[in-house]
């Protein structure tokens, strides 16, 4: 039976939801076919969590662990770590070089989905529909007059490299923008300023199984929140998730059509899902998340359900296909 690591933790404000979908997928994996290791990475900490709660140290040299007098090395890993260093391509090139295969997506496809300066860029040069923004680097010169002169209210401010929303504000007035400028360069070194697209929130899922692309059903996503913040995303009652979204069938397969396309010229692999607004009928590109939640509460599970997938054959399909 292979061995099989479910990697989740990681050094962001994603740590703890990282954790539940690590924990959802060890305990859906099928263990008549993979024997699944809870690994923990947090920092220069990484730990194989046992069932009765005690860690024991993971080998960087090799990526194994002594577990009950045996020496466990991994055939596979199942990467639910959202952020760094799972999302942003450090772990996917550390797996690379010791020839251990993993779920997601490969070092060029992370580094390209986690940076949404770089991402937004390679999604515009195929004439596809993006928010008005602007990039800066830390310490670099913002002439905040001019950028609001030409995006106007409302506007997001963003890190260029985070998940589940972390260091993103929403800003109706001039009084809120340094505030926002702070907590985005908080977290990254580059921030991105966006004209506020208004409109409806879609999200759009895939999965490669058996080296074919599936795309599941879009998802709409409502809040009463300012938008899809953290609070949202993980508190419950906080936001509503339709899956399928009551969107017309042509502006559905639409999204499909695009989200496939965008998944196959970013060269995925494993689940991703691709998020739009939908504003006055015009789609425009929101993000990508190259590994997304996979809670209870996660919007991709949930397309997954629609189309017909438990998360138990949801989750060992991804690990079948590193094997096929």
């Amino acid at each position: 039976m292979k061995n099989i690591a479910i990697v989740c933790g990681g050094n962001t404000g994603e740590y703890e939801i990282s954790m539940e979908s690590g924990k959802r997928v060890f305990e859906n994996i099928d263990s008549e076919k993979y024997r699944p290791f809870l690994i923990e990475i947090k920092g220069i900490q990484w730990s194989l969590l046992s069932s009765d709660g005690k860690k024991y140290p993971v080998k960087k040299e090799d990526f194994s662990v002594t577990f009950n007098n045996e020496t466990i090395t991994f055939d596979a890993v199942f990467n639910a770590i959202h952020g760094s260093p799972g999302e942003d391509g450090k772990l996917q090139g550390y797996f690379d070089m010791l020839n251990i295969p993993y779920s997601s997506c490969g070092v060029d496809a992370s580094v390209l989905t986690f940076n949404k300066y770089l991402c937004n860029i390679f999604v515009r040069s195929f004439d596809i529909k993006t928010a008005a923004s602007f990039s800066f680097r830390k310490n670099e010169k913002l002439n905040k007059k001019a950028v609001i002169e030409s995006l106007g209210f409302p506007l997001f401010i963003k890190p260029s490299r985070s998940g589940s929303s972390v260091g993103v504000s929403k800003v109706n007035n001039e009084s809120e923008f340094d505030n926002a400028i702070q907590n985005a360069f908080a977290h990254d070194n580059r921030i991105l300023i966006e004209k506020a697209v208004l409109g409806r929130e879609l999200a759009c899922g895939i999965v490669t199984h058996k080296n074919k692309i599936l795309v599941f059903p879009i998802t709409e996503i409502k809040t009463d929140n300012t938008f899809f913040d953290y609070e949202a995303k993980y508190t419950h009652g906080k936001s509503e998730e339709v899956t399928p979204a009551v969107i017309p069938q042509e502006t559905a397969e639409d999204i499909q059509t695009l989200s496939r396309f965008l998944y196959e010229k970013m060269d995925c692999k494993g689940f991703v899902r691709f998020d739009y607004i939908l504003s006055d009928n015009e789609i425009f590109f929101l993000e990508v998340n190259s590994i997304p939640g996979m809670t209870t509460a996660s919007i991709l599970p949930q397309q997954a359900r629609a189309y017909g997938l438990t998360e138990k054959k949801l989750f060992t399909m991804v690990i079948d296909n590193l094997f096929s």
